[in-house]
């Protein structure tokens, strides 16, 4: 069974929250959903081998924290739940510096200009020097922090699960603004990370909706809704946007646990078009920008059309196997599970054609790609490099 960590504002333990979801999900009769048993590839089209290897990845204790890898032309950043901060070489992974915050990081690392931002489970917020990792400064925002902060270099922004939303000065962190939103009473645990784009922010609530804020001084420039919230009961209205936020263009693409993926227009928020897909992880453009890649909540990976959002295929080979954010790997979608395959799709009609074994746990932080490798890290710290072989 595939469920998401949730989490009632200051009113039930994560704990119980979790026990009475698997008594709404699994009770009643209803049977537990089994991941799919994988398949022997017939015929693979790519052959994945591993380059490198480390133990500095972003290390959750199994906790839906928004702990990532930031890939950057100087180095490898990581982070993980016991304070450490990592700058890691990325031809072989060897450390280039470490430190410990001492501090249950929750978020980060974002890489901006000459500064590595991370933030904390008690709400602080740390701006780290890139060079060395030498503290700049720390501050303390409303509460916990669980989405990677964003930066421009001069204003640093920070969402808190209270609902708030912090701008912080780059130079100092001092508080140039915050807003509140009212967050509902049952929520996904977890939270998409807010996208500066130009003179704005933007930022995926819980409500299903986005809005947009100036920088200037956190007025709002537009909002628009993704999903509605429907259903009888807290669970069913659970409509948060949690996966990441996607740019391109002059199209952001959002996606959300209410059962709907919108592209909507970056300068107004008018909904190009909308689709019935639920998802919590999040998705992947294609190289071109022609195709979007979607894990949804059952563990089926759709390619949807990006110029109007019509499916071009959807697969269920890998139904409840836990599916990571997808990532494009020498052009093929890529998703790992919860065991810690690493699947390569077609991406034609979405056959599996690669796979691997490299990690030892579920991948909950998004792959990333650059200089045609694929960087992948599992919520025990592994943090795994590979390079594709295309098979004759």
């Amino acid at each position: 069974m595939m469920l998401p960590i949730i989490r009632r504002e200051a009113l039930l333990p994560v704990a119980l929250i979790a026990a009475t979801l698997l008594a709404a999900g699994c009770g009643g009769g209803k049977s537990v959903r089994q991941p799919a048993v994988l398949e022997t590839i017939e015929s693979p089209q790519v052959d994945p081998e591993r380059i490198w290897r480390s133990g500095r990845g972003p290390d959750t204790d199994e906790l839906e924290l928004g702990l990532t890898t930031a890939l950057r032309s100087d180095a490898i950043f990581t982070a993980d739940a016991h304070g450490n901060v990592f700058a890691l070489d990325r031809a072989e992974g060897d450390p280039i510096w470490e430190i410990d915050t001492d501090l249950r990081l929750s978020a980060g690392p974002t890489v901006e200009g000459d500064q590595v931002l991370v933030a904390s489970r008690d709400a602080e917020v740390v701006a780290l020097s890139r060079a060395d990792g030498s503290e700049l400064w720390r501050t303390t925002v409303s509460s916990e922090v669980v989405a990677p902060p964003a930066s421009n270099g001069e204003v640093v922004i920070v969402r808190s699960v209270d609902g708030r939303v912090s701008a912080l000065s780059a130079e100092d962190g001092s508080q140039v603004w915050v807003t509140g939103r009212t967050v509902p009473p049952l929520t996904l645990r977890g939270m998409a990370a807010p996208l500066i784009a130009g003179p704005v922010v933007v930022s995926g609530l819980e409500t299903g909706r986005l809005v947009a804020q100036r920088l200037s001084d956190g007025e709002s420039a537009w909002e628009q809704s993704v999903s509605v919230p429907s259903g009888r009961s807290e669970l069913e209205r659970i409509a948060d946007i949690d996966a990441g936020l996607l740019l391109r263009g002059d199209t952001i693409y959002a996606m959300s646990y209410g059962g709907d993926i919108a592209a909507l227009d970056r300068f107004n928020g008018e909904v190009r078009w909308r689709r019935a897909i639920k998802t919590y992880t999040g998705a992947a453009l294609s190289d071109d920008g022609e195709r979007l890649y979607v894990s949804d909540e059952e563990g089926a990976v759709w390619a949807l059309e990006t110029s109007n959002g019509a499916a071009a295929w959807k697969s269920e080979a890998l139904a409840w196997r836990r599916l990571s954010t997808p990532a494009v790997h020498d052009g093929f979608p890529v998703v790992a599970d919860f065991e810690g395959y690493i699947h390569y799709l077609s991406p034609d009609d979405g056959r599996i054609v690669g796979r691997t074994r490299q990690m030892g746990a579920r991948v909950a932080a998004a792959p990333m790609v650059d200089d045609a490798r694929l960087y992948l890290a599992d919520v025990e710290g592994r943090l795994v490099v590979l390079g594709a072989r295309r098979e004759d």
